[in-house]
């Protein structure tokens, strides 16, 4: 039994629900479960201490766990970086007007708020210009700008989409922001995939095969079907979303993009210390095997 934990649900976990409904899992011989904590860095914690197996966590998460000893590593891309939008209150016009302002985010020390802390940097704006507040992942940033406790976050849809129908705007997408920085990976721990690399592998194989059924137009009114309803996605939204995400190959891992993460992490943290290369984060072998 391998337990996978996600952040939070969206488009981009579309294929864990593809490979759990349709059996690709467990017609590669694994039998997964999966948990939502809904925090990054609970999320984390629990992979570190051994109670998930497999999270999928974003680059900069499994850097940090590497440079404070823990045996992770990214062992395959989970989805192409999805397209987050800069989602604010009515009253902000550009960047510079969140000044004073408090940005929801799911933890201001990791994921996409160190992208925020770039942007505002470039735009102009100083570390104490604006208040990150930590609520968690996607469901909880949409509560919490619902709620108008801060003035803007980085959203994935559809929560973004319905923000918009609040009356909120968009000022602009993570792609548009930063058009190379990588996608959420799958990791785990050295050890635990050292002693279950069956299945680890089955667990790649089927969500491959899951990837690819997305990837088949033929496909796309039962893909459509086996979107949570609890996620309320507009069936004309997903349906573009499903063209533009797999219509793309299928997701990898770039070196490049890799060290784009720590080159980003050494910048908001003012580390002193030499940068490693990728490699040191990741271990591909499993993925080249399945």
């Amino acid at each position: 039994m391998i337990q996978l934990a996600l952040i939070s649900e969206g488009v981009n976990t579309w294929p864990v629900y593809v490979a759990q409904t349709l059996g690709f899992w467990r017609d590669h011989g694994v039998s997964v479960t999966f948990s939502v904590t809904g925090s990054s860095i609970k999320q984390l914690d629990a992979l570190k201490k051994g109670e998930f197996d497999i999270g999928f966590q974003q680059v900069d998460h499994v850097v940090r766990g590497v440079e404070q000893s823990f045996d992770l590593f990214i062992l395959m891309a989970q989805s192409h970086a999805p397209e987050l939008s800069l989602v604010v209150s009515a009253d902000i016009a550009a960047v510079l007007d969140l000044k004073g302002k408090t940005i929801i985010v799911d933890d201001a020390n990791t994921g996409y708020s160190l992208l925020l802390k770039k942007l505002f940097a470039e735009r102009g704006l100083k570390p104490t210009d604006t208040l990150f507040k930590n609520v968690g992942g996607s469901q909880e940033r949409f509560d919490a700008m619902k709620n108008k406790e801060g003035s803007a976050c980085f959203i994935n849809p559809p929560f973004d989409r319905n923000l918009l129908a609040e009356g909120f705007k968009c000022l602009g997408t993570s792609g548009q922001f930063f058009p190379s920085y990588p996608g959420p990976v799958a990791a785990a721990r050295r050890s635990w995939a050292q002693s279950h690399r069956e299945e680890l592998i089955g667990f790649i194989r089927g969500f491959n095969a899951a990837y690819a059924w997305l990837q088949n137009p033929q496909h796309g009114s039962e893909a459509l079907a086996l979107l949570p309803s609890h996620l309320q996605m507009d069936p004309v939204a997903a349906q573009r979303i499903l063209e533009k995400v797999y219509g793309q190959p299928r997701p990898v891992i770039d070196p490049k993009a890799v060290e784009e993460v720590v080159n980003l992490l050494w910048w908001v943290e003012n580390k002193t210390t030499p940068q490693a290369k990728a490699e040191k984060y990741m271990d591909l072998s499993f993925l080249r095997d399945a």
